[in-house]
């Protein structure tokens, strides 16, 4: 058995590594690079599951970072238990195959409650007087209270939202040696979202991304020296690439529009109430489910879908099979957008009535993916006093809204989720061994277990 790490460089594509990422471009010359061709829906949770599993959406249920709860009659974005990932993961095969085998997961997702030997994930506390405190989970409990003695406080607020940067990918890049040296696991499955930041804000603008792809290269060869100093395999890889979008699609506004979508007014302030809604969309980048409760508006809902320019695929029930989608928690219809434009999940029409938390960083409320999250609003001169206002609050106790999130889709110039047409644009593998070529996602986890010589 070889000691083998799995490194998610999220963003990166082969268009990607070159110039500025010199250390990334020299190992992939020495070894493999090849690419993944992109799957359905190109999104974190149901590309990492088919990469652990072998399995597609339709088997494993993942069906995007989130999705309706019929029976709930709920929303959820971003839930954390791996019980929700249907299908065994590539340790548990290996565990199987070789008694004794351990595995680390740092960070990546579906991570609390699962069989690896060694995870740690973001879990903030939430404390009963509205603050929200950085913080992260791990198994054993314990690690996570050796991290942070060695490292610090996990840096939450670096990981997500308009402060996030490197710091958080370097926590993440320390915490996985640490926990190597600790523990030697046979399997280290590491996540760097650091470039899924930028990419989303900027898209593919060199004079903004440049320091960013440096920083993450530079990360990147830390990570690789330290495993390459115990001759271990390494397969560094993404979940899709990122590219240039420029048009948001507000997909509940147009079904509001149409008297299918239901709204509650509580404090003046606007809620999407899907158990009431005839139809609405769960939005999640470039790829949407739309979910109909009342039956007898199947084709008026499909046939709305059809015409809404910047929707290139409409997948019904046939569709869905086609695309390994064909699973109870997919939506009755599923939505892919063009090359230039990504889905919204706003459902309001006059923002004097969006919800209290459209304004702020709250990715569980949410009923779908907001990636204006991570811009401060641009409109307001004082945003930046404001935030320093209310942090003060936070440090003096008190109850406070950080509600300084713009609500400008238009601000958002790189997404993901379809299926790009152009090869430099999809995934990338960078290997020790060689694989075959045409990769397709659910080879991943076979590629792994290669690595292993399992």
């Amino acid at each position: 058995m070889r000691k083998t790490v799995v490194l998610d460089v999220v963003g990166l594509s082969a268009t990607l590594v070159g110039e500025h990422t010199p250390f990334l471009a020299a190992f992939a010359k020495k070894h493999h690079q090849s690419t993944i061709a992109p799957m359905l829906p190109a999104v974190t949770t149901a590309v990492q599951s088919t990469y652990l599993t072998g399995q597609w959406p339709s088997e494993h249920g993942i069906v995007g970072n989130g999705w309706y709860d019929r029976t709930d009659a709920e929303i959820k974005f971003w839930k954390q238990s791996n019980h929700l990932v249907q299908g065994d993961k590539v340790w548990e095969q290996a565990r199987r195959l070789h008694p004794g085998f351990t595995c680390s997961k740092m960070f990546w997702w579906y991570n609390m409650y699962s069989s690896a030997d060694f995870s740690v994930t973001p879990r903030p506390q939430y404390l009963s007087d509205g603050r929200k405190m950085p913080d992260c989970y791990s198994h054993p409990a314990s690690l996570r209270d050796e991290l942070q003695q060695a490292l610090g406080q996990f840096p939450l607020f670096q990981f997500w939202g308009p402060g996030a940067n490197i710091v958080s990918s370097q926590w993440i890049a320390d915490a996985s040696i640490l926990t190597d040296k600790w523990h030697n696991p046979n399997l280290t499955l590491i996540y760097l979202p650091h470039l899924d930041y930028c990419l989303q804000k900027y898209g593919h603008d060199y004079t903004k991304i440049a320091p960013e792809l440096q920083a993450v290269d530079k990360l990147c060869r830390q990570i690789v020296e330290h495993y390459e100093k115990q001759g271990c395999e390494i397969i560094i890889l993404s979940e899709y690439g990122i590219t240039n979008v420029s048009r948001p699609i507000h997909l509940n506004r147009l079904l509001r529009e149409k008297g299918l979508l239901s709204v509650r007014v509580e404090r003046g302030l606007e809620l999407l109430d899907a158990g009431a809604s005839r139809a609405f969309v769960v939005a999640d980048h470039q790829f949407a489910h739309v979910y109909i409760n009342d039956r007898s508006c199947y084709r008026q809902v499909r046939e709305l879908m059809e015409q809404v320019p910047g929707v290139e695929l409409v997948l019904d029930r046939d569709g869905k099979r086609t695309h390994h989608l064909h699973h109870e928690r997919s939506g009755d219809l599923v939505l892919v957008a063009d090359a230039e434009s990504w889905f919204t999940y706003y459902y309001w029409l006059d923002d004097a009535k969006a919800p209290d938390f459209a304004r702020i960083v709250d990715i569980h409320r949410k009923p779908g993916y907001d990636p204006v999250e991570m811009f401060l609003n641009p409109a307001d001169p004082l945003v930046k006093l404001k935030v320093i206002g209310k942090v003060l609050k936070k440090k003096l106790g008190f109850r406070y809204l950080m509600d300084v999130i713009p609500l400008d889709a238009t601000l958002i110039r790189g997404s993901h989720g379809r299926i790009a047409e152009n090869a430099k644009d999809h995934p990338v593998l960078i290997t020790t061994q060689p694989v075959k070529s045409n990769v397709v996602a659910t080879d991943v986890h076979n590629i792994i277990l290669d690595h292993l010589a399992l």
